[in-house]
C-alpha cells in the first residue's frame, strides 16, 4: 500500500462511518496486524478497550476486517492471540457499489439487484434479516421473490457464505513441508501477502461457500468438480445444506464482481484496438472459460477450441449473424501481432488461450502515456515510448535519434521524467589514458511507473472525493429546497451546482475504472 492509498482508504472510512473508526482502521493500515489491546493502546485517540472491540465487529460486519490467529510454535503453552487485519482492497470496493449493482441489474433483474443493495449497505445479513428488512420499506417485493433472488445471487456467485470468522495460520517456525517437484512449485504458489493468506484460509470451500447451487442440484457438475473435498468437510457441507437456509449469514462476493468488470474491460480494449466482431469473440471465449478461472488475476484462460467458442457465439443476437469461417478470421486477428500490439491470444494445438496479461497491458500503457503526454508534452511522449518498446537502457543519442528531437534539448526531458520517477538512469564512462567520457544511460522501470501511476490515481481520487463534499457542504441549503419554489437566480444557481456534482462524480467513477486497471486487474 501507498501513502496516498493508505490516506485514501482511511477517507472512505471516515465519509461513511466517522472520525472515530477511521482511528482504528488507521492504525491497522500503518502497523499492521494487531490484536484489540493493541489498538486500544496505539490509536491515536483516547478510546477504551471495549470501544475498540465494537468499532472491530463493525468493520468485520462491513467486510474491511479479517480477524485471525496464527497457530503457536510446537511445545509452546501460549494461547494463540487473536489478531485483526485491514481487508485494503475491501474498502475500495466501497466506492465501486453503484458498479456492482449495475452488473446485477444488467446480468439478472431488478428484484436482484434490490437485494444485493440491501446486503451492500449493510455488510452481511441473513435471509430472515433480508425479509425483515423488505417488510420495514415502503416498497417490499416480498419474501418469495427475495428467496428467489437470493437464490439467482448465489448461483451467479455474486453473494457468498461469510468466510471463516478466525481462521488460524500455520506457525512457519515449524519444519519446512516436504520438497515438492519443481512443476508442483510452479502450480502451488503461495499467497504473496499475509492479507491473501487470512483470506484464503477464511474463504471456505465452493460447496460451502455457494450452498444453495448444491441443493438445487447435487449432480451438477459443480458437485462433481468438489469430489476431492475431505470427509469431515463433506459431513460440515452436508450439514450446512440441509440447515434451514434462514439461518445462512450471507455477504458481496467483491471477487466475482472484480472478475466480471476485468472481463468487461478487456472486451473494450479489444473493440477499440481490433473490431467489433473480435470483441464478440473474445466476449464469447471469456464465457467459455469463466468457470475455470479460480483468481481474478489470472494471467492466461484454459485452453478452448473454436467449435466451443462458437457455440458460444451463435448465443447471442450479436453473434448469430457470424458464421464459424467469420470467427476463425477473428480469431486469427486477435493471435497477430505488430510493433505495437502483442497477440491477445495464443494458439496452441489447435486450441486458443486468452492472453489476459497483454491485453490489460496495452491498456496500462495507454494510461502511462497519456499521462506522460499532458505532463511533459510530445517530445518526451515519443522518447517515453521508444524506451518502453526498448525495454533496455539506452544512451542519451541514441534516444534522441530515435524520437527525432534535438540532441541538446533531449536530456532536459529525460532529466524531468526521471526527477518524477517515469525514468531509471545509470551513470557509466568510457576511460582511457588521458580521457575521461561520461554518459548516461535510461531505461523505463513498468513496476516503479505503474507504483507511481497509482499512488497518483490515489491522490487524485482523494482531491476529487474532498472538493464534491466541499460543493455539496457548501450548498447544503439550497439543494434542500424544494423544487417548486425555486425561481430565476436560484434555480440557475442549482442547475450549475447539480451540473458541477455530475461532472465530479463522473470524473471519479473513470478514474476508479483506471485504479482497478492498475490494482486489481
Amino acid at each position: 500500500m501507498s501513502e496516498f492509498g493508505i490516506v485514501y482508504a482511511i477517507h472512505i472510512i471516515t465519509v461513511q462511518f466517522g472520525s472515530v473508526v477511521s482511528k482504528v482502521c488507521e492504525c491497522l493500515l500503518r502497523k499492521g496486524p494487531l490484536s484489540s489491546r493493541d489498538i486500544s493502546r496505539l490509536a491515536e485517540s483516547d478510546i477504551n478497550h471495549n470501544k475498540v472491540k465494537d468499532i472491530l465487529y463493525l468493520l468485520i460486519q462491513h467486510n474491511c476486517v479479517q480477524a485471525f490467529s496464527i497457530e503457536p510454535p510446537d511445545g509452546s503453552e501460549s494461547k494463540a492471540i487473536v489478531q485483526y487485519i485491514v481487508l485494503f482492497n475491501n474498502i475500495l470496493h466501497r466506492v465501486r457499489y453503484n458498479k456492482f449493482s449495475r452488473i446485477v441489474n444488467e446480468q439478472l433483474d431488478s428484484k436482484c439487484g434490490a437485494v444485493l443493495d440491501g446486503l451492500l449497505s449493510n455488510g452481511r445479513l441473513t435471509l430472515g434479516q433480508f425479509i425483515e428488512r423488505d417488510r420495514d420499506s415502503g416498497n417490499t417485493i416480498g419474501s418469495e421473490a427475495i428467496r428467489d433472488s437470493l437464490q439467482k445471487l448465489v448461483a451467479a456467485r455474486f453473494v457468498e457464505r461469510i468466510p471463516s470468522p478466525e481462521p488460524v495460520l500455520g506457525n512457519k517456525e515449524k519444519e519446512p513441508a516436504k520438497r515438492r517437484g519443481a512443476k508442483a512449485a510452479k502450480i502451488l504458489k503461495e499467497p504473496e501477502t499475509l492479507e491473501e493468506q487470512v483470506v484464503e484460509a477464511a474463504t471456505p470451500v465452493d460447496a460451502i461457500r455457494f450452498p444453495l447451487i448444491f441443493e438445487e442440484d447435487s449432480n451438477s457438475s459443480l458437485a462433481d468438480d468438489n469430489s476431492n473435498i475431505t470427509e469431515g468437510k463433506r459431513k460440515q457441507r452436508d450439514v450446512d445444506t440441509s440447515d434451514s437456509s434462514s439461518g445462512v449469514i450471507w455477504r458481496p462476493n467483491f471477487e466475482e464482481f472484480i472478475h466480471r468488470l476485468r472481463h468487461k474491460a478487456c472486451v473494450e480494449i479489444v473493440k477499440e484496438r481490433r473490431d467489433e466482431g473480435c470483441a464478440i469473440v473474445l466476449r464469447a471465449m471469456l464465457e467459455v472459460g469463466r468457470s475455470q478461472e479460480k483468481k481474478v488475476k489470472t494471467d492466461n484462460s484454459a485452453p478452448m477450441s473454436v467449435g466451443s467458442i462458437y457455440e458460444e457465439v451463435i448465443k447471442t443476437e450479436a453473434g448469430r449473424t457470424m458464421l464459424q469461417e467469420r470467427v476463425e478470421a477473428c480469431l486469427d486477428q486477435l493471435s497477430a501481432t505488430s510493433s505495437y500490439l502483442p497477440a491477445f491470444v495464443n494458439e496452441v494445438n489447435d486450441s486458443y488461450i486468452v492472453d489476459y496479461k497483454s491485453i490489460i497491458s496495452v491498456a496500462q500503457k495507454d494510461e502511462i502515456e497519456a499521462v506522460v503526454m499532458r505532463r511533459y508534452g510530445k517530445e518526451a511522449f515519443r522518447m517515453f515510448r521508444y524506451l518502453s518498446q526498448e525495454g533496455r537502457f539506452v544512451e542519451t543519442d541514441k534516444i534522441a535519434d530515435a524520437a527525432l528531437t534535438e540532441k541538446k534539448d533531449t536530456p532536459q526531458f529525460l532529466l524531468k521524467m526521471w526527477k518524477d520517477g517515469y525514468l531509471h538512469m545509470q551513470k557509466l564512462a568510457v576511460t582511457a589514458p588521458g580521457m575521461y567520457t561520461p554518459f548516461l544511460l535510461w531505461k523505463v522501470n513498468k513496476l516503479i511507473v505503474t507504483t507511481q501511476m497509482l499512488d497518483e490515481m490515489y491522490h487524485a481520487s482523494l482531491n476529487l472525493s474532498l472538493r464534491l463534499a466541499h460543493e455539496l457542504e457548501a450548498e447544503k441549503e439550497l439543494l434542500l429546497l424544494p423544487l417548486d419554489k425555486l425561481e430565476g437566480p436560484l434555480k440557475e444557481r442549482l442547475k450549475k451546482v447539480k451540473a458541477k456534482r455530475l461532472l465530479l462524480s463522473s470524473t471519479m467513477f473513470k478514474l476508479d475504472d483506471a485504479i482497478m486497471l492498475f490494482h486489481d486487474f
